[in-house]
């Protein structure tokens, strides 16, 4: 297949000899034939499929970047923002940097995409070691994807040129044909990364393999179609860039496991001995060394949940004030570790316990895994326990059962997906579910680290309609923790009923101690948050950075 090394002898010519810009046709030249390849169709297929392909790994950097800013930092709204307006604003600026490079196309191309294909097949793994090890994501996310940006935005100007190489067309039309297979190749993308390439490879070896389609794609076209217009020592460069690409990803991939493993240990201070990516969030757990009393900890996209050595202050403190009137039907949003639980099913006259959990690997893990399944007391395996599995907001929304007693174990709202669990709206669906008499308790956070956040989230339960009694407690693995205790008529009063069951820490006077805020953890006056003023992340995350 011949194919010249330029377009034509007027495209090379200065502007004052009428030059031609690259991907226009000159006068008489429309849809006329300039030099292409003998197998018009197939090359021009080709190119269309490296568009495809192209724009479909472009997307999947873009996603595999805001989930995994999601998963480490907890702010998807602010990292979907932060990735994808740095990378249009970068795009703009490869395409503007690739002017220059359109009378090299196929060379400058192949280029862009071994580039693309190290930087941003690596780019999971190389921004997970900046926050494991070097404390340094923000300013390496940014970096990285502006640097993915400029690639992708310098990819259209030179498959525009190569295009037209091969027949020349209207500049719309090309245009046109370009953008709908670009697209049509982000639709892939953008089904195939949550559907795909994040449930059976995760993070790392999902960028990995996209690095190595963009690399198969970019070299494949230029070395397959294009090559004869390259010089030998051109070739020769390529391929030996194509095997160092391979060989580099390769390797990568067969060591991610133990990469993953060593980053994500860097994250803890004791050894890991359960780490588990489930559809909804990564939960780890820690075991410590000690021979006497080992500590084991759960952490739910690295925040802890518990410490086995003090979770039973936690866990008396939501469950008994809650409990200390009627009690036959009990419902637990959250608390999908089980402790809550076993708290509740102490009470031989609970008849049924319903726990709402969205995520059923959380369930598995209580349940089976002998470190959980040991301090909830194997409480899943009760015949008065009920599970269900799905979304508690969606879940009320369909509910027209009542309850006696509501607890709402929910993990901290530092993010998109559990702060609206933490609005007025969730707390306004909980009048459909409670019944006459009845208690709802929220786990709050802490009035001392985070006091914005803590009276906040009691300011939305009011504002639910509400009457709310706020107590903490103190757990020395999280500090100064607080609850809200709700009646839907008065204010209820944290007790312990006359026939609870013995506890280790709740007692009368503690609970009347719980009441008692010191003038440097009072009141204060917040909005509550809502689904359409969500401010209750931003409080959350900001306090607890300061800590």
């Amino acid at each position: 297949m011949a194919v010249p090394d330029e377009l034509t002898a007027a495209a090379r010519s200065d502007p004052a000899a009428g030059e031609t810009a690259p991907g226009e046709a000159t006068a008489g030249e429309t849809g006329g034939e300039i030099g292409w390849p003998r197998h018009r169709r197939l090359a021009r297929f080709a190119v269309l499929l490296a568009v495809f392909l192209c724009a479909a790994c472009g997307l999947v950097y873009e996603l595999a970047l805001v989930a995994l800013g999601s998963y480490l930092i907890g702010d998807a709204i602010g990292q979907a923002s932060i990735v994808l307006a740095v990378m249009v604003f970068a795009m703009g600026v490869g395409a503007f940097a690739a002017k220059p490079l359109q009378r090299r196309a196929a060379a400058a191309f192949a280029g862009v995409e071994v580039a693309l294909a190290l930087l941003g097949g690596l780019s999971v793994l190389g921004l997970y070691a900046a926050y494991a090890w070097l404390d340094l994501y923000v300013p390496a996310m940014v970096a990285i994807a502006f640097g993915v940006g400029c690639l992708i935005g310098a990819e259209i100007p030179l498959l525009m040129v190569l295009l037209q190489r091969i027949r020349r067309q209207e500049v719309g039309s090309a245009v046109s044909d370009l953008f709908a297979v670009d697209y049509v190749g982000g639709l892939l993308g953008g089904l195939a990364f949550p559907f795909l390439l994040l449930p059976v490879f995760g993070l790392v070896r999902g960028a990995l393999l996209v690095g190595a389609v963009n690399a198969v794609a970019g070299l494949g076209l230029v070395l397959g179609v294009f090559r004869r217009s390259l010089p030998r020592r051109s070739r020769a460069v390529l391929a030996v860039l194509a095997a160092l690409v391979a060989v580099l990803l390769a390797t990568t991939y067969g060591l991610a496991g133990r990469f993953e493993v060593s980053a994500r240990q860097a994250l803890y201070d004791d050894p890991i001995v359960v780490a588990e990516r489930s559809h909804y969030q990564e939960i780890v757990i820690t075991q410590s060394l000690s021979v006497s009393q080992p500590d084991v900890r759960l952490y739910l996209d690295g925040d802890l949940q518990f410490s086995s050595v003090d979770e039973y202050r936690y866990h008396e403190a939501l469950v008994h004030p809650a409990l200390s009137g009627r009690r036959d039907r009990v419902l637990i949003l959250g608390g999908g570790d089980g402790l809550a639980l076993r708290e509740v099913l102490r009470y031989p006259d609970v008849r049924q316990a319903t726990l709402v959990e969205l995520d059923p690997e959380m369930i598995r893990l209580a349940r089976h895994d002998p470190r959980l399944s040991r301090l909830n007391r194997h409480s899943f395996d009760d015949p008065r326990v009920r599970i269900v599995n799905q979304d508690a907001m969606s879940w009320l929304k369909s509910q027209r059962d009542r309850y006696d007693a509501v607890i709402v174990d929910m993990p901290d709202p530092d993010s998109t997906a559990t702060a609206k669990l933490y609005s007025t709206e969730f707390y306004t669906l909980l009048h459909r579910v409670l019944g006459p008499g009845g208690r709802l308790v929220v786990q709050a956070g802490s009035p001392y680290f985070a006091p914005r956040s803590y009276w906040c989230i009691e300011a939305g339960v009011r504002a639910a309609g509400w009457h709310t009694t706020p107590y903490h407690v103190d757990v020395p693995s999280f500090g100064d923790w607080g609850f809200v205790l709700a009646g839907a008529r008065t204010a209820p009063t944290p007790t312990l009923a006359p026939d609870a069951p013995r506890t280790r820490f709740l007692t009368p006077a503690v609970l009347r101690a719980s009441t008692v805020f010191p003038a440097d953890r009072a009141r204060r006056h917040e909005d509550p948050s809502t689904l359409t003023h969500p401010r209750i992340i931003d409080l959350e995350r900001e306090e607890w950075k300061n800590y």
